[in-house]
């Protein structure tokens, strides 16, 4: 073999050699990076040309594929458009990336996660087409309607939780959006509806219980009056604490005063309780000051603050910030500075209290199903994420909470025949706007079968609780009766 040949085929078994190592790295190492690129639309083409499974709430559809006569076989549909549309979010062939439970939940509703494998392997034996697994969410479907309704046109957010479990019981966002649109098969619309969608300055499709974070106000109270206890700054709920007109903070030349800048007791001192019953912020900067800002911290995190959930969508970490100085903690203490939480966090510190003080693990999907309707998975077993304060803190907090609704500022979350606990919040968040109105709240008090958290944006009234009062208490008391069947 002369020269020339042999170099030719050096350079031909080379490029052979080449191919094979470009293959093998494409079908194993890059497969899986290269599906889930949004720009890949032939695993999109591949994904519509199976049946998608379903996401239902007790017994019915919220979102579903229905066989169509085009090339894409199945249309995604949303029969309660709105009403789920954070909770679904949304499957679309013209945006690429699904959003909600639809991205987190992918690989059940496409039946191509590892817990389909087998039935993966049997529909291959018997030449079956796969189809998704079917999701059953936790969602009680009054009560999301009560959420809804309650909050109206008001931006804001509510969700429900079952203290004793974890699940969730309602997760409602304002303002919403209709997925259908997005969904369409008609891009041209379906680009429209996405243009129109994320260019809202409103933010529709923020699911705003797990995705947005806000200033807690004075519903982080509750969570301060739990460290104060437990860190036997005070005994019981009749201990006396501090209640000037103005707190003066050290280092600085501010104070921190009252809503109406009058003493919240004779001789500028409280009860506890009564602190929690008015909102006195002097009495719970005063408390913060004593804590110091690491055991607020500390008690924050046993309640979940800093933790990063999966319900299965992620949940943005709440937070209270590291090394605060005296003036920090008095304002952390009552839920300003750089203290920020989702509402769901909020939820589960009321959840944490009316449990005994155990925080139960939020999830949101509860039994999986195949498409033949075979249960794949159970609900799962309640897990504690943390007992956040002991049983006697929790049973002290809980009953001063219920005073919070019976003579304080939550009396519009009361429920006739039913002990409600409760506690309002007003958080300053834009000198410009007015601030977040807040209501956390469990019922029954003593044997607790639903919590709330509420927020409605710039739904307050600067320096009063006349906000979360006035407007947040009763969206909360008609999400706990619609739990309760009242």
């Amino acid at each position: 073999m002369n020269a020339p040949v042999r170099r030719l085929s050096v350079v031909i078994a080379l490029l052979f050699v080449t191919l094979l190592v470009a293959s093998t790295s494409i079908q194993f190492f890059q497969s899986q990076s290269l599906a889930a690129m949004a720009a890949n639309k032939r695993t999109l083409l591949d994904n519509y040309s199976r049946e998608r499974g379903g996401i239902m709430v007790a017994g019915k559809p919220i979102a579903e594929s229905v066989a169509v006569k085009d090339q894409y076989k199945w249309l995604r549909t949303y029969p309660s458009a709105e009403l789920y549309s954070q909770v679904t979010g949304f499957y679309s062939f013209a945006v690429g990336n699904p959003y909600g439970l639809e991205h987190a939940a992918d690989g059940l509703l496409t039946g191509q996660a590892d817990t389909l494998f087998v039935r993966r392997v049997t529909d291959l034996i018997t030449g079956r087409q796969t189809s998704g697994a079917t999701i059953e969410l936790t969602i009680n479907p009054k009560a999301q309607q009560a959420a809804d309704q309650a909050l109206g046109k008001s931006r804001g957010a509510v969700v429900a939780l079952d203290p004793k479990t974890g699940a969730i019981l309602a997760m409602v966002s304002h303002p919403q959006y209709d997925p259908n649109a997005l969904a369409s098969h008609d891009f041209g619309k379906a680009a429209k509806a996405w243009e129109k969608l994320s260019t809202n300055p409103d933010k529709p499709f923020l699911n705003r219980t797990i995705d947005d974070l806000y200033p807690p106000g004075s519903t982080f109270k509750v969570v301060t009056a739990a460290a104060a206890l437990e860190n036997g700054i005070v005994t019981d709920a009749n201990s006396q604490v501090p209640g000037p007109a103005v707190l003066d903070l050290p280092l600085t030349d501010a104070t921190l005063p009252t809503e109406n800048r009058q003493p919240c007791g004779p001789g500028d001192k409280t009860t506890l309780v009564h602190a929690l019953e008015i909102s006195c912020n002097t009495a719970f900067g005063s408390l913060g000051m004593q804590l110091g800002g690491e055991k607020l911290r500390a008690q924050a995190a046993k309640f979940g603050f800093g933790d990063t959930l999966s319900i299965p969508m992620r949940v943005v970490p709440s937070s209270v910030p590291a090394d605060l100085n005296a003036p920090q903690a008095a304002q952390s203490a009552i839920g300003q500075y750089d203290v920020r939480t989702t509402p769901l966090q909020m939820a589960m510190v009321a959840a944490g209290i009316a449990n005994q003080g155990r925080v139960m693990t939020p999830y949101l999907v509860g039994r999986v199903r195949s498409a033949d309707l075979d249960i794949i998975s159970g609900a799962p077993q309640p897990q504690e994420l943390s007992q956040a304060v002991s049983t006697r803190t929790a049973d002290i907090v809980k009953n001063m909470m219920v005073s919070v609704v019976d003579h304080g500022s939550g009396a519009r979350a009361q429920i006739p025949g039913v002990r409600v606990a409760g506690k309002t919040g007003t958080a300053q968040h834009d000198p410009k706007q007015p601030p977040h109105a807040w209501f956390i709240s469990f019922a029954p008090a003593d044997d607790p079968k639903v919590a709330v958290a509420v927020i409605v944006e710039d739904g307050g009234v600067t320096r009063s609780e006349v906000g979360g009062g006035r407007v947040a208490a009763p969206i909360a008391r008609a999400v706990m009766e619609a739990v309760l069947g009242r």
